[in-house]
């Protein structure tokens, strides 16, 4: 019996080997695929603008492609760890190390040791990639795939409560006093809450204070009538600073931006909860590569040598998408409020570790 953790040298860079490149096959094989399918759907409004062409839409496709790999990279693990094992099982390489005296653990070893890896690389690969391509596509986006507009958008879908009325508009652009806004829809409402009248304009620009709406249109909505009141301020309450700080969004920040971004809500009294989950997320959603070996282990480790290769790695399927479907439901209840955020980004992880070592020991070891 080997007390080493890991087997030896040519046993750990055979199976690292082995792992890595059906890592790789599966990530490339999903990624084609998922990119095919989202760019079926998205190429009409990409083409719809004018001017658009193919150009744009590689310039999609390279934009969307780094959200995909590092969305499924995780999955690709788990499904190169089901084939790895499935292809040791029914060679008998798995029976043939155990005979050598490895233990479960050991024959483990090297394949955590690849996902540890590429659970690192998919950590740097977010912070430095992914962060930067997604603000990019959601200010494309926003834009309706035509022109980026030279100033970063801030935010998409801005709602702000200005006393009884409300502010809400399709995206706001700029920082500071030059922020402009667009398609904006200004509520007013009386004592109860009842709309009384609506404002709608393509465009508002910061008159400090309020926003001047230049060519609106208004709607009485007791007297039924609409009418054009000409250039008009609304929401004098309401500041480009309470805007940019509502429009965190924590997928287009590296780690240490949200925490600066937290740390300024924080400091205004706002609620972070949903912002420290996602912060503890990008942590912890990475590592979801280091566990798919060990819940994918039972397609080479069981009960029972009878031969029933394939119902162990629909087993270990079944283990690695559980995980998956668990985390987004911790992460959405915490975004709720309903569990602690550190709770709602680690509680999974930890409790699939230990389910599978549970298995793992139990039946093997």
């Amino acid at each position: 019996m080997h007390f080493d953790f890991f087997p030896s040298r040519t046993l750990t860079l055979y199976l690292a080997r082995l792992f890595i490149a059906r890592i790789v096959a599966m990530l490339v094989m999903l990624v084609l695929v998922l990119q095919l399918l989202d760019l079926l759907g998205e190429s009409g409004k990409i083409l719809a603008h004018a001017g658009n062409g193919e150009a744009q839409l590689w310039t999609y496709v390279s934009l969307r492609a780094p959200q995909l790999v590092a969305t499924f990279l995780p999955y690709s693990v788990l499904l190169g760890t089901l084939i790895t094992f499935f292809t040791l099982n029914q060679n008998s390489e798995i029976i043939a190390m155990r005979a050598g005296g490895l233990s479960a653990h050991q024959i483990l070893a090297p394949m955590l040791m690849t996902a540890a890896v590429v659970s690192l690389a998919n950590f740097v690969f977010n912070e430095r990639v992914v962060t930067r391509s997604t603000a990019t596509l959601k200010a494309w986006q926003a834009a309706d795939f035509g022109p980026i507009p030279r100033e970063a958008t801030v935010h998409a879908d801005v709602y702000m409560a200005d006393g009884s009325n409300i502010l809400a508009a399709d995206n706001a652009q700029g920082f500071g006093k030059a922020m402009h806004l667009t398609g904006v829809t200004w509520y007013e409402r009386d004592a109860r809450g009842v709309i009384v009248a609506q404002f709608r304009s393509p465009a508002a620009a910061y008159a400090a204070p309020g926003w001047r709406l230049d060519d609106p249109v208004r709607f009485d909505a007791r007297a039924i009538a609409t009418s054009r009141p000409g250039p008009v301020v609304i929401g004098q309450g309401v500041t480009p600073a309470q805007i940019e700080m509502t429009a965190v969004d924590a997928d287009s920040q590296g780690i240490f931006s949200l925490s600066r971004s937290i740390g300024r809500l924080n400091a205004a009294g706002r609620r972070t909860s949903e912002l420290d989950g996602k912060w503890w997320h990008k942590i912890s959603g990475p590592m979801a590569a280091l566990l798919m070996p060990l819940l994918g282990a039972v397609a080479a480790f069981g009960l029972a040598r009878s031969g029933q290769l394939l119902i162990r790695a629909v087993i270990g399927m079944a283990l690695g998408f559980a995980y998956f479907v668990v985390d987004n439901a911790a992460l959405a209840l915490g975004n709720f409020g309903g569990y602690p955020p550190l709770v709602a980004a680690w509680a999974p992880f930890l409790l699939f570790l230990l389910l599978g070592e549970t298995v793992l020991i139990r039946t093997e070891e």
